[in-house]
């Protein structure tokens, strides 16, 4: 039976070939193809003229999605050839033909379109992702061949004929066909759910309007719902009785309660970080050894980047159920100092005000709150002296500041204007204490 329908099939295009109809065929294909990829041009030309005009769009994506409405385009033109032409009373095979080959075309780049804005939004494409596309594009091909060629309907009522059965009874058993509808049925599903939610994260995080925080929790929340729903309509579609669900969701209650109560505890706390604003992405924060900027806010972990560059990974029970410094949460302005030892002797009521001269105008030294200084204490080497200013970077450190600072206070001390304390040092014990060494050295030496 294949091999009758492979011969009829050769046997129709050879007898295409022979017909005056022929070139019809070919030149509705040709101009087809022709059509379809220039309107995708033009649509793709039009949507970058208005990006360009208006940055502030929201849809993104669409200049990608016209490699795939190229040959969407072309299967319609196909179509309506082909309704064409057979009321011309010409024959139709080879269009017959392009038609699949093209809605093959179509199906692979519209997978790719979808894996390429769930998994590689930055354009990093990784090495699984690249062989997945590779395997799909060669299993959709080959679907293709059998369906052109007659060998499809075989094929689906040969794994439509194997059973596999699941229980004591014999009305309990499943198909293949039933078995490789369910997964395909999921995956779409799954995979159309998975873009949706792409698509919302990225509107919802153009949407400046709303707190960082509560985007990133309506985002994580759609996507979520979106995921849940995809299997449960898919389930539903293949005809899997929904309330054996309710056995599972039985035995996954429990195991959260013995042993995911520490992982349901860190999911839990990301809603909670999420809703409740006490931290957005930027925010320089200590936790407790860890310092560093927050990078990323995700359901069950939280990556702080310290200002070396190395990030840390700190699992959101911490950041509830632990005290956290939050530099940012109500204002951005950090107060930050440097100490300074002027010698005893020194004017202070000429000293402090040159030091305070010293931080204003620094880059990244706010003017208001102005710089100010303040005695501490009085010291064993001198006036203890503490300048301080304030910044609106945290996340950028305070070192930079500081070394800045103290470089323009070295050049007073290298000029003379300003005099460090130094420790006091007394010279007999530091004579004894030179004798004493010394003895303990030459000693070994005359006994010997």
């Amino acid at each position: 039976m294949p091999l009758t329908n492979l011969t009829n099939l050769i046997d129709d295009l050879l007898d295409d070939l022979s017909r005056p109809g022929m070139p019809w065929q070919l030149g509705s294909i040709v101009a087809s193809i022709l059509f379809g990829w220039l309107s995708a041009q033009l649509v793709r030309v039009w949507w970058r003229r208005r990006r360009g005009e208006d940055g502030s769009l929201l849809h993104t994506g669409v200049e990608s999605f016209t490699r795939v409405v190229a040959p969407l385009l072309v299967v319609g033109l196909l179509y309506l050839a082909q309704v064409v032409l057979t009321k011309t009373h010409f024959h139709t095979n080879i269009v017959k033909v392009a038609i699949p080959v093209f809605w093959s075309l179509a199906a692979i780049r519209l997978v790719f379109y979808l894996l390429r804005r769930v998994f590689a939004r930055r354009g990093q494409l990784g090495q699984t992702l690249v062989t997945f596309e590779k395997i799909f594009a060669l299993v959709a091909w080959l679907a293709v061949a059998l369906y052109i060629t007659g060998l499809w309907p075989d094929i689906f009522d040969f794994l439509d004929s194997y059973k596999i059965q699941f229980g004591p009874k014999k009305s309990n058993s499943v198909t293949l066909a039933d078995i490789a509808q369910a997964v395909a049925s999921v995956v779409v599903m799954l995979m159309l759910a998975l873009w949706a939610g792409a698509a919302l994260e990225e509107r919802l995080m153009g949407v400046h309007a709303l707190h960082s925080s509560l985007r990133v929790a309506l985002a994580r929340l759609g996507r979520a719902l979106m995921i849940v729903g995809a299997v449960l309509l898919s389930l539903n579609l293949v005809g899997i009785d929904l309330t054996v669900l309710s056995v599972f969701g039985g035995a996954l209650g429990v195991g959260l309660g013995l042993g995911m109560q520490r992982i349901a505890s860190n999911y839990v706390s990301g809603f909670i970080i999420l809703l409740e604003r006490s931290l957005s992405i930027g925010d320089m924060i200590t936790v407790s050894t860890f310092t560093g900027k927050v990078t990323q806010i995700n359901t069950r972990y939280t990556v702080l980047q310290g200002l070396d560059g190395v990030e840390t990974v700190l699992p959101n029970e911490l950041l509830i159920s632990g005290p956290v410094q939050n530099q940012s949460l109500t204002t951005r302005r950090v107060r930050a100092s440097t100490k300074i030892t002027v010698a005893y002797g020194s004017d202070l009521e000429q000293v402090m005000p040159l030091l305070v001269a010293q931080a204003v105008g620094t880059p990244r030294v706010l003017e208001d709150p102005a710089p100010g200084i303040s005695l501490s204490r009085f010291g064993p080497d001198g006036y203890e002296l503490d300048l301080g200013f304030w910044i609106a970077d945290p996340e950028n450190g305070q070192g930079g500041v500081v070394s800045e600072i103290n470089k323009k206070v070295y050049a007073l001390v290298q000029s003379g204007t300003v005099k460090l304390g130094f420790p006091s040092v007394d010279t007999r014990l530091l004579d004894s204490h030179i004798a004493s060494v010394v003895a303990r050295i030459t000693q070994p030496a005359q006994n010997s």
